[in-house]
C-alpha cells in the first residue's frame, strides 16, 4: 500500500468512518474516468480542486461535483482573496498528493474546504483515495463533516 493510500485510510479510520478504498482496474485521474470505473453518475464524483490565494498563499480545497467547474470569482469571494489554481508542486507540498489522486482527507497540512451542494443530492459519492487508481465511497454528509467543509455555491 502506498504512503498516500495509507494516509487516506488512516484519516478515514481516525474520523470513525468505516470505508475501504477500492482499487480500480483503470486509472481514475479524471472525474469521467472515476465515474466510468465506479459505474456511477459523473456528478457522484467528488473532485478535489486545489486553489491558492494570490496574496496569502493559502491552499483552499473545493470539493466539486464531477460535472461542475469551480468559478474562480465565486471561489475567491468565499476565500476572501483572489485565487488561482495551485500548481502541481504546491499541491504536492501542501497535501502530499499528486494531481489526479488528491484525496479530500489525509492531507499533510490543514486545509480550508468548501463543498459543492450538488454532491449532497446523492446518497453516496466517490472521492480519490490518494492514488490515480483508488477511490472510496462515502455519504456526502459524512465527507462534509470529516473535512470540515462549508457547503457553498462556487460552481460556474
Amino acid at each position: 500500500m502506498s504512503k498516500s493510500l495509507r494516509r487516506v485510510v488512516a484519516a478515514l479510520d481516525a474520523a470513525g468512518v468505516d470505508v475501504v478504498p477500492i482499487e480500480m482496474a483503470a486509472e481514475t485521474r479524471t472525474a469521467q474516468q472515476a465515474a466510468d470505473a465506479a459505474g456511477c453518475a459523473l456528478d457522484q464524483i467528488a473532485k478535489s480542486i486545489i486553489f491558492q490565494g494570490q496574496t496569502t498563499g493559502e491552499i483552499v480545497l473545493f470539493l466539486t461535483a464531477g460535472g461542475n467547474q469551480v468559478d474562480p470569482a465565486k471561489a475567491g469571494a468565499l476565500a476572501g482573496e483572489v485565487l488561482g489554481r495551485a500548481d502541481a508542486d504546491a499541491v504536492r507540498a501542501h497535501t502530499g498528493f499528486a494531481i489526479g489522486g488528491v484525496s479530500p482527507v489525509g492531507h499533510l497540512n490543514p486545509v480550508r474546504s468548501f463543498m459543492d451542494p450538488r454532491l449532497l443530492e446523492f446518497d453516496r459519492i466517490f472521492a480519490a483515495a490518494g492514488t490515480p487508481r483508488h477511490i472510496f465511497p462515502i455519504a456526502p454528509q459524512t465527507l462534509c463533516q470529516i473535512t470540515g467543509a462549508t457547503v457553498s455555491d462556487f460552481a460556474a
